[in-house]
């Protein structure tokens, strides 16, 4: 991993939009800063497109969406459960955000049942283990805490991966949760969907002018693809286990680490005065 003090200008210039994870890469100790959350509309006033990217559930996310909540984030749209479903703005005064899911009404109904038995199985061959206190917001995928509220070990986190993969689960580790899904979806192939729908584009080919901010297992997939992949600093903790690092790091953890990606964003653009 590269500082951020060796990313080119003039890519940082040319860039379009960012997606970044949430949970320990936008927040700290479980609340977004002050100084993230200023670099997301400082990235949205310069016209980039801004899509935060979680493990997190959708209902989770709705909050930070609405605009009659008072607490809307600056974003374009907001990609949960690692892909499968989006809240997008919509149109109206004041807009109002809409849902679009990957898999059909069908899909989803005949995935919750198994999903229920999948538990379980868990809560059966790994006690002390339980579901995500957020999960009552999630639709397509479990979430099983293991570092937010509860604490287990690696060899803990290995056995739920097991029962659910023996379910047939696609699974990944984010910073705090343990996921599974009936599904093939992850952040990279869910940024590559939401882009489409959103803006009518293709992702994969124009990587050069697109970034990734993250900081943890299930950011992978976003790291292995992405021409700009940055890493906050407390990816640190994670290095070991990951087959995929970030091209770059930032110096700051967390928000604190968001925002610094940001100003080399703002800066390579001010300094060209390059638009979108």
């Amino acid at each position: 991993m590269l500082s951020l003090d060796h990313w080119p200008q003039a890519a940082r210039r040319d860039v379009v939009g960012i997606f970044t994870d949430i949970d320990d890469t936008l927040t700290t100790e479980g609340a977004i800063t002050p100084d993230a959350l200023q670099a997301l509309a400082d990235l949205k006033a310069a016209g980039l497109v801004v899509i935060p990217i979680t493990g997190r559930p959708i209902g989770w996310c709705e909050p930070f969406m609405a605009t009659h909540t008072g607490a809307a984030w600056p974003v374009d749209a907001m990609v949960a459960e690692n892909g499968a479903v989006a809240f997008v703005q919509g149109t109206g005064m004041p807009p109002q955000p809409t849902k679009l899911y990957q898999q059909d009404a069908p899909t989803r109904h005949a995935n919750q049942a198994r999903m229920r038995g999948v538990v379980a199985r868990v809560s059966a061959e790994v006690p002390g283990v339980a579901l995500s206190r957020d999960s009552a917001g999630r639709e397509t995928d479990l979430a099983f805490d293991y570092a937010e509220f509860d604490q287990h070990p690696p060899e803990t986190v290995e056995q739920v991966l097991a029962v659910l993969r023996r379910a047939g689960m696609q699974t990944t580790v984010s910073s705090i949760h343990i996921h599974g899904c009936f599904g093939d979806f992850n952040k990279w192939q869910g940024a590559n969907w939401i882009v489409r729908e959103l803006l009518g584009r293709d992702l994969a080919r124009e990587l050069d002018r697109w970034v990734f901010v993250g900081d943890s297992g299930n950011d992978q997939a976003m790291f292995q693809h992405f021409t700009h992949s940055v890493g906050v600093a407390n990816i640190a903790r994670f290095v070991p286990q990951l087959t995929h690092l970030p091209r770059y790091v930032a110096r700051g953890e967390r928000g604190a680490g968001f925002a610094e990606v940001a100003l080399a964003l703002l800066a390579a653009r001010m300094e060209s005065g390059a638009g979108r």
